[in-house]
């Protein structure tokens, strides 16, 4: 499968985008091109190819995860010499109006989870983290197999569970 996204670019229409969410609308609209030039997070988009209607999007960044938040039975093969462990942050995800109901969700999340997975052969990344921003979003990911982090709110899929998905 390659990927359906593309990096966010100047010809993509972030003005039209409205998913119900006003941070994450204000996000794409407003600071996303500011957030991709100081490499603070990579953004990718699904548009609509006629129109470049933005359809969807996602950002990534690297993050890591305090050790002492993973849960045990998954910590307790990791090596003890690391006090956080290297993560790849999917900071935020969203699907236009128009097009949710669709499965693009899915689809969007699928292509950030094999961009991940990808990067992670060169850079170290032993999970993708999610923040979700609210129950809604939690439910969607809990539907994919992600597991919460104790103490945070954020829930995480670990890398290993990916690759099964690519391989």
């Amino acid at each position: 499968m390659s990927q359906i996204s593309e990096p966010l670019n100047s010809t993509h229409k972030k003005s039209d985008f409205s998913c119900g969410k006003e941070m994450l609308d204000t996000y794409i609209q407003k600071q996303a091109n500011q957030d991709v030039k100081r490499k603070l997070s990579a953004c990718f988009v699904i548009n609509e190819t006629e129109t470049n209607l933005i359809k969807g999007y996602y950002t990534l960044s690297n993050n890591s995860v305090a050790s002492e938040f993973i849960p045990g039975q998954i910590r307790k093969k990791l090596p003890r010499s690391y006090e956080t462990i290297p993560t790849t942050l999917l900071g935020r995800l969203a699907i236009e109006d128009r097009f949710q109901g669709q499965g693009i969700g899915k689809l969007i999340l699928i292509d950030a989870l094999k961009r991940s997975y990808e990067i992670s052969k060169t850079i170290g990344s032993f999970a993708v983290v999610v923040d979700p921003i609210d129950q809604e979003a939690e439910n969607f990911y809990n539907k994919y197999g992600f597991i919460k982090l104790p103490d945070s709110g954020k829930m995480f899929l670990p890398m290993k569970t990916i690759s099964q998905l690519f391989e």
